[in-house]
């Protein structure tokens, strides 16, 4: 018969042991983000969360507050993900994803894109999707939870919080899908928001406080929707929204 004491040493030695393995490979996970988003503090708070490069295999290697910034970061550091708002000063969100469409499409190095926004909109949700990222998941989302979003998009899997997974799957696999709208397309994120705004009555300067721009940069985002939908005023504007339910 076996010592007890020795017969015990051996499994704590061999569970050690094993813990040890796992441990090292959890330690060789790794992927490198970049952050995109308006909000510093928020910026700051993903950062804390996800970025302990030793514990959570996470390495944030660049960080940007507006589409022209989320461009240049991307491109000088080429991550292998990057957490992306939709709404974004210079375009929004889908923007970005259109300029960094031959990021995406690289063969030996693609950039996977992973939208982290606290819009569960159907039309933000469809939008970046269509634009090319591999997953959404909305602000509500715990740390472990992005974390693992992280690394499956990193792998290439698609990822959605579990809410919109049944609409996304809907939205793309269903024939009675909507139709896509060229004429919506047009307009960057920015104009979209300040279309909606405009249809539901605000004034310039309520839309200029609510978006924190200037009211001269509402008037211009007006006439470049006037322009690109070949409309004439606000009153046509309202009617064409309202017709597409965007108010």
């Amino acid at each position: 018969m076996s010592d007890p004491t020795e017969a015990n040493g051996t499994a704590g030695a061999e569970t050690t042991e094993a813990a040890a393995a796992a441990e090292g490979g959890a330690g060789r996970r790794h992927v490198r983000v970049v952050l995109v988003d308006d909000h510093r503090m928020f910026r700051t708070g993903v950062q804390a969360e996800i970025g302990r490069t030793e514990e959570t295999g996470v390495e944030v290697v660049g960080e940007a507050a507006d589409v022209d910034q989320a461009v240049t970061v991307i491109t000088a550091t080429r991550p292998e993900v990057v957490l992306l708002d939709v709404h974004l000063p210079g375009g929004g969100g889908v923007e970005v994803l259109r300029r960094c469409s031959a990021l995406m499409g690289d063969a030996e190095q693609p950039v996977r894109f992973l939208a982290l926004s606290v819009s569960d909109a159907a039309e933000d949700v469809i939008g970046v999707i269509r634009g090319g990222a591999r997953g959404y998941v909305t602000k509500t989302i715990t740390g472990s939870d992005l974390i693992d979003s992280i690394f499956r998009v990193q792998e290439g899997d698609a990822v959605f919080s579990p809410r919109l997974a049944g609409f996304v799957l809907d939205a793309f696999a269903s024939t009675d899908a909507p139709p896509v709208d060229e004429d919506l397309d047009r307009l960057t994120q920015r104009e979209r928001e300040v279309l909606r705004l405009i249809a539901r009555g605000y004034a310039y300067k309520e839309i200029a406080k609510q978006l924190f721009i200037s009211v001269k940069t509402v008037e211009s985002h007006v006439s470049a929707v006037l322009r690109k939908l070949q409309l004439s005023n606000r009153h046509e504007l309202t009617r064409w929204a309202t017709a597409r339910r965007l108010v």
